[in-house]
């Protein structure tokens, strides 16, 4: 059994785990708040001292476990394992040597990737797209960030930006995205802005079961309510999700057309949803691709649900030492 030790540091908790990157299996995990507010150096700090009462948990010795992948939101230089730019984190992230760090306290080499990217690997490698040469992942949550595999390979481009999917246009006078930009897939398909849609239907006094659902309090409104709403067949609740579906529908035709994937995967919390979201997704797509089978594509949910982070960093620390000892003309 070969045990590396994930890390995927969000914004609101820091996940660590230890996993068999032979099966994928999560063999122990913790969780702690991320804190992000007291400044990178204490998120770090407290990070270390997590994976090390993990490892002692786990009843291994540090020297068992093989290296150390960690991922987080937002840009990431690949190359020196430096954050450049965190999104949802508090501070300044701007070229924090995340690797070094980890590294010279911890004494495992150490590799990192955007959470999305760390997601789509392993729902590639272990969950829903294991067997498939290529696919997109769609992970919808507080943002929407992806993650594509092409000819078996994790595609990174140029220096790890590529699969910001979230981020293209499908509306070019819709309005202003966070990440500058106008009318991205973004606005109108993450979490908040499902649950933005479903207050603006409440305030303004439709018809629907998502107020009773919430005990008339804005703060309950979520996307699981949401949910909930569709599935008792509240009218109103079922366009929200039709019109997410649509959006989304546009963004993965806009990929199946310009990358030809033969699977679409939909993970992060907003996925729960299931078929709520993926038959609206299946059904646009068939109306729009028409310059490949688009029959023959599936549209799933993703199976490793809030784990795949970890797993995927776990994985992808693994390749980088096979790499490494392939190209090592000692070995």
């Amino acid at each position: 059994m070969k045990v590396y030790a994930g890390v995927d540091i969000g914004g609101t908790n820091v996940k660590a785990g230890l996993v068999n990157v032979e099966n994928g299996e999560l063999l122990i995990s913790h969780c702690m708040p991320t804190q992000s507010n007291l400044g990178p150096k204490s998120v770090l700090s407290r990070t270390t001292k997590l994976l090390e009462r993990l490892i002692i948990d786990s009843g291994l010795n540090q020297k068992e476990i093989g290296g150390l992948g960690i991922s987080a939101p937002g840009m990431i230089d690949l190359a020196t394992n430096t954050t450049i730019f965190l999104t949802n984190l508090h501070g300044n992230w701007k070229q924090v040597h995340v690797g070094d760090w980890m590294k010279s306290t911890l004494g495992l080499e150490v590799s990192m990737l955007n959470d999305v990217r760390a997601i789509t690997y392993a729902e590639w490698q272990f969950g829903a797209g294991k067997g498939v040469d290529s696919l997109v992942c769609f992970a919808i949550g507080t943002g929407v960030g992806g993650g594509l595999v092409v000819h078996n390979q994790l595609v990174l481009g140029f220096e790890g930006t590529a699969g910001e999917i979230g981020h293209q246009t499908v509306d070019p006078n819709g309005p202003l995205c966070g990440c500058g930009n106008h009318g991205c897939l973004e606005v109108y398909t993450s979490g908040p802005a499902i649950a933005a849609e479903a207050a603006r239907g409440v305030l303004q006094g439709w018809d629907t079961k998502i107020s009773d659902l919430i005990d008339h309090d804005l703060n309950k409104l979520t996307p699981k309510i949401v949910a909930q709403a569709a599935e008792m067949g509240d009218e109103f609740a079922l366009e929200i999700w039709q019109r997410v579906g649509r959006y989304l529908g546009i963004g993965v035709g806009n990929i199946l057309t310009s990358v030809g994937v033969k699977k679409v995967i939909i993970a992060g919390g907003v996925a729960n949803a299931g078929d709520l979201i993926l038959d609206p997704i299946r059904a646009e797509i068939k109306n729009r691709v028409f310059l490949m089978p688009v029959e023959k594509v599936e549209v799933v949910k993703g199976q490793l649900g809030s784990t795949a982070g970890i797993v995927g960093m776990a994985a992808w620390r693994a390749k980088q030492d096979v790499m490494e000892k392939a190209s090592d003309p000692k070995v």
